[in-house]
C-alpha cells in the first residue's frame, strides 16, 4: 500500500473509532426556555378584567411563565368559555390555570372536554371560583369536576379576613413561606369534610365573624392543596382569591407562582425568575 492510501485509511479508522468509542450526549435543555401557560378566566361575580392582568404580571414577575389569556366578559354563570368551544384547546400548552366561575355550566359532554387533556397528563392551577364550576350530575356529594379538583366545595362564608395557617411546610410550594392574614376575603367550604385522597392539604384558613343577629362564630377549611388526577397529573388549587386587593398581594403571587411551577415540575432556581416578557406571541 502507497503511503498516502496508508495514511488515509488510518485517518479514517481514527474518525471512525471516534464517533463508534464516543457514546452520543442530548444538547443539554435550555433552561430559559418559558413555561408556556394558558389562562381562562371569566364569568360571575369577580373582577377578572383586572385580576386577569394582576396574575399574569405577578406571576411572570416571579417565574418565567409566559401567557395566553382567554378572558370570557360575560358575567353570568351558564357561560361557556369560548376558549373550550375547539376540542384540541388546550394544545401546546404547557400548563392551563383555571379561574372561571361557570357553575351552571352544567352539559357532562362539555366538562368531559375541558378535563381531557388533564386527564391526559396536562398540569393544572385552580383558583378560587374554579373551585365552585361544573356543577353536573352528582353535586354536590361527586362531580367529574371535584375528581380534578380534589376537594368537594359547595359555598362559602361572608366577606371577612382570613387568617392563613401552612399545615406542611416541608412541601416545596410551601417550604420558606409565611402564613398571614388577609384582607376580606370568602373562606370555601369543605363539604365532605376532608380532601379526596388523591390530595395532600398545605394550608388552613380560619375566619371569625358575627353573623348578622348573631353571636361571634369561627369557621375553619383547607384553602391550599395539592391533587394528583387521574394517578398522574399535577394540580395545584387554592380557594383564595375573591378580592383583587388580595390576588394583587404578594404573599398570594408567591404560592401560586410557586405552585404553578410545582405542577409543571420546575420549581428550582433556574425558573424562579421573571420572565423576559409576560404575553406569548402568539395568543390563544
Amino acid at each position: 500500500m502507497r503511503p498516502t492510501r496508508f495514511l488515509a485509511a488510518l485517518a479514517l479508522t481514527a474518525l471512525a473509532a471516534t464517533f463508534v468509542g464516543t457514546p452520543s450526549r442530548a444538547a443539554p435543555a435550555d433552561e430559559s426556555t418559558p413555561i408556556r401557560a394558558l389562562l381562562v378566566i371569566g364569568g360571575c361575580c369577580h373582577d377578572y378584567k383586572k385580576q386577569q392582568e394582576l396574575l399574569t404580571k405577578g406571576i411572570s414577575g416571579r417565574a418565567n411563565v409566559q401567557w395566553a389569556i382567554a378572558y370570557d366578559p360575560d358575567t353570568t354563570t351558564k357561560h361557556l368559555n369560548p376558549v373550550y368551544e375547539k376540542e384540541d384547546w388546550a394544545k401546546g400548552f404547557d400548563v392551563v390555570v383555571h379561574d372561571e366561575c361557570s357553575s351552571d355550566v352544567k352539559d357532562l359532554k362539555i366538562v368531559e372536554r375541558i378535563l381531557k387533556p388533564h386527564k391526559a397528563g396536562l398540569p393544572a392551577v385552580i383558583l378560587h371560583c374554579g373551585m365552585h364550576s361544573y356543577r353536573t350530575e352528582g353535586y354536590p356529594k361527586a362531580t367529574p369536576w371535584f375528581e380534578f379538583t380534589g376537594l368537594a366545595s359547595t359555598g362559602h362564608g361572608p366577606q371577612a379576613p382570613i387568617e392563613v395557617r401552612y399545615t406542611d411546610k416541608e412541601s416545596l410550594i410551601t417550604k420558606g413561606l409565611d402564613g398571614w392574614k388577609t384582607i376580606n376575603e370568602e373562606l370555601y367550604n369543605n363539604s365532605a369534610g376532608k380532601l379526596l385522597d388523591t390530595a395532600q392539604p398545605l394550608a388552613k384558613g380560619k375566619q371569625t365573624y358575627t353573623p348578622k343577629g348573631g353571636t361571634e362564630r369561627t369557621d375553619e377549611a383547607v384553602v391550599v392543596w395539592t391533587n394528583t388526577y387521574n394517578g398522574k397529573t399535577k394540580v395545584f388549587a387554592t380557594t383564595l382569591g375573591h378580592n383583587n386587593d388580595t390576588v394583587a398581594d404578594a404573599r398570594y403571587l408567591d404560592l401560586v407562582a410557586r405552585g404553578l411551577l410545582w405542577s409543571v415540575g420546575k420549581l428550582d432556581a433556574a425558573h424562579l425568575k421573571p420572565a423576559a416578557k409576560v404575553m406569548l406571541d402568539s395568543n390563544k
